[in-house]
């Protein structure tokens, strides 16, 4: 009996010591700082916030010159070669095209620095001024990163706090992103699913005369050239490009401009590190589109913080991008990888795996032809993995779904901390019989994820862990913090966090007391989130107004000039962007998102309504594709717009017998809202949100939203004036 009853005794004894550890560790540390009085938390490791990681570097072009030299051979930008196009069309008669993807061909980070160079003295050879303006305007892509390092170098001085002189505007293609920094001019991102009156005003806004896009892109701005105020020239990425292009632009390649560039060399001209190296515009979710100027010292104290967070991050990892470069995630991820030497392979979220839209079927996929290590991904993305192999689990039923709900059972009991889960051979075991599969989706080598530009699920977060074999390192910041807040550290097995300030930022709460969240909540302290750190940018392009109310010093504090960059600080030297989430902090010092300003709505009878808050909870239906929830201060309830799950809803109705001509009337059907329904109250339930949370009605709604509709930004955001608006008589009906 001694034998047995040490087997049930040591494992809980050893599974109450680590939780106990786990509880004890703490990742943050509470800070004395200036501005508004709150309650402050730094990092654990660092004092004070993180500027540079390196002695003699204050510079992007500086710290990309040292990569490229250090790394010279070493394979750097990967782009697929194309083999052929083919048009599908479907049993209704909808076409599709299909494309034929080859390997991964590389520039070594020696090729790249000399294309970067080539591309930095082909610009100013085909005229481009000092005091003009650039814009890029393509889909990720080796030559957005080549471009972006060119043009900085030789503008971007001109460009203070003010910025009355010398703005480049890039919209999303990624080799010209280091040719920009080169050359010193600022490049402002936009994203290219923008509508034509948010392009119009950025392109305007900072009066472009040379616009770099794809053959795509190029389309587009033909159809708005006539609102276009200032462009003089268009460079090309795709050596074919339309004939009848704006007489009043110049037309080129990116080809001819390198090629121009090498035959007539320029000096580099560096910038400052005070100095703006990205003007980016937000995805426009609650109007136009602001600007935020970040400088090179910005964007430079974020990659220096997250290159202590992830693990033994170096030259033997291989990134997968395809995000939009002008998110600040993706800038970020991709700045740290060319500092540590890391092959970056681009792809699309059209191509990534082989079940993709895109792919021709029997051909590979971005993931599995690149096989990457390290991926970077926003929760819309992670809940559709989630989703697409519950489906096939499901689809399959029988043996196969009880054998992958025992295994995953017995993992997710191990990563909640028990050892009486699955743990060693067993693990093993799980992972040979049921896990490799659904990790060879993402290629089969995926040892980290990061996630952010949204909360991440519990649910979802745990499914990766187990499915994919991966840490999530869930982090939160803004475009306004240079991505810079809080990032998870990989040991951090918890959910619904995350994690500690970043090494270059102090992260304080400050009471709101019309929302009733306060620093001396018990038990722990809550407020508005407000972030201080090298990484806190210079405020909104031209938009003064907007800038003066969202950074702020605080109330009755010694206010500082700052000599370099004109900014007001509080008296300690830091600035504040005040965030407009509310959040909690744990006693390990992690942070804990559960409000926004914004998305709170006082119901007819006093309650308060987190309209993200219930849509993030209300998420993990299985009949959810997305939703929106409604709430109206004249009404004692909420309801909701729910963007159903086609192969989950029509699953369920061919399983019950119900007839129905297409997915459209399905979604009109009592039993179908009935049972969609259902699934909503039992979501709502397991998160434990209140009656009056609940939508006491909802819409089913067929067609997704995407960012091409408009009706949710490029980071899959929902805009929620735009929804009401299109969707303003299914509301008005849902109160009636």
């Amino acid at each position: 009996m001694i034998p047995y009853a040490a087997g049930v005794i040591v494992p809980l004894a050893l599974t109450l010591l680590v939780q106990k550890s786990k509880k004890e560790k703490k990742r943050g540390v509470v800070v004395d700082v200036g501005g508004e009085p709150g309650y402050s938390i730094r990092n654990h490791r660092f004092t004070d916030p993180v500027s540079s990681h390196w002695e003699d570097i204050s510079t992007l072009p500086e710290l990309f010159e040292l990569s490229c030299k250090a790394h010279s051979d070493r394979s750097f930008l990967g782009t697929r070669k194309l083999i052929s196009k083919e048009i599908e069309t479907s049993e209704d008669g909808k076409t599709f095209e299909k494309l034929h993807l080859g390997d991964y061909e590389w520039l070594t980070f020696a090729k790249t620095l000399e294309a970067v160079c080539n591309f930095a003295s082909g610009l100013v050879q085909i005229g481009h001024k000092t005091e003009e303006r650039v814009a890029i305007f393509a889909d990720t892509r080796e030559e957005w990163f080549i471009s972006l390092q060119v043009i900085p170098i030789l503008y971007n001085r001109c460009l203070k706090f003010e910025c009355t002189v010398s703005t480049v505007v890039t919209f999303l293609c990624d080799s010209m992103f280091q040719g920009c920094f080169r050359r010193n001019v600022t490049v402002v991102t936009i994203y290219s699913s923008l509508g034509e009156e948010a392009l119009c005003h950025s392109l305007n806004e900072t009066e472009v005369t040379t616009v770099i896009c794809g053959n795509k892109e190029l389309k587009k701005l033909m159809d708005i050239g006539h609102q276009l105020e200032t462009v003089k020239r268009v460079i090309c990425m795709d050596d074919e490009f339309p004939s009848d292009v704006n007489s009043n632009w110049m037309a080129t390649s990116f080809a001819d401009v390198q090629k121009l560039g090498r035959e007539n060399p320029v000096d580099p001209n560096f910038p400052l590190s005070a100095d703006v190296a990205v003007i980016m515009y937000t995805s426009g979710s609650t109007g136009l589109p602001k600007g935020v100027m970040m400088t090179h010292g910005n964007v430079l104290a974020t990659v220096s913080a997250v290159m202590t967070i992830v693990p033994d991050l170096g030259k033997r990892d291989t990134y997968m991008a395809y995000l939009p470069l002008a998110h600040i995630l993706e800038l970020a991820a991709e700045s740290v990888m060319a500092t540590i030497g890391s092959a970056i392979g681009y792809g699309s979220p059209l191509t990534l795996t082989d079940t993709s839209n895109k792919i021709k079927k029997g051909t590979k996929g971005d993931v599995t032809a690149l096989k990457p290590t390290i991926m970077t991904a926003v929760p819309a993305i992670l809940d559709r993995v989630r989703d697409g192999v519950r489906k096939k689990v499901d689809a399959k039923g029988g043996f196969s779904k009880k054998l992958f709900d025992f295994a995953y059972a017995r993992r997710l009991s191990a990563i909640n901390g028990s050892w009486f889960g699955a743990w060693g051979l067993e693990k093993l075991l799980w992972d040979l019989l049921v896990f490799s599969k659904i990790r060879a989706v993402l290629g089969g080598q995926i040892r980290y994820l990061l996630s952010g530009g949204a909360p991440l699920s519990g649910d979802t977060q745990r499914f990766i862990n187990i499915c994919v074999g991966a840490p999530i390192g869930q982090g939160y910041g803004l475009t306004e913090t240079c991505a810079g807040g809080t990032f998870s550290e990989f040991d951090d097995t918890s959910v619904g966090r995350v994690g500690a300030p970043l090494p270059c930022s102090f992260v304080k709460l400050v009471d709101w007391p019309e929302g009733g969240y306060l620093t001396n909540d018990k038990p722990m302290p809550r407020g508005e989130i407000v972030i201080g750190g090298s990484n806190i940018t210079l405020g909104y392009f031209k938009n003064e107004d907007k800038t003066e109310e969202v950074y702020k010093v605080g109330k009755s504090t010694l206010l500082v000039l700052a000599m370099l960059e004109n900014r007001l600080v509080d008296e300690k030297g830091m600035r504040w962007f005040y965030t407009g989430d509310i959040g909690r902090f744990h006693p390990d010092g992690c942070l804990e998102i559960i409000d926004r300003k914004k998305d709170i709505v006082k119901l007819q009878h006093g309650e308060y309504v987190s309209l993200g808050k219930v849509e993030a909870a209300l998420s993990i239906s299985p009949y959810v594709e997305n939703i929106m929830v409604h709430a109206d201060s004249f009404y004692s309830y909420c309801v909701a717009l729910v963007v159903a799950s086609q192969h989950t809803l029509e699953g369920w109705a061919s399983k019950q017998g119900i007839d129905f001509a297409n997915f459209e009337e399905l979604c009109t059907k009592e039993q179908a809202v009935k049972e969609v329904y259902a699934s909503l109250v039992k979501s709502a339930k397991q998160s434990r949100l209140e009656k009056f949370e609940i939508p006491a009605k909802i819409k089913l709604l067929a067609s997704p939203w995407t960012p091409e509709s408009g009706l949710v930004t490029a980071a899959l955001k929902l805009k929620r004036d735009v929804i009401r608006r299109e969707f303003s008589e299914d509301l008005t009906k849902l109160y009636a």
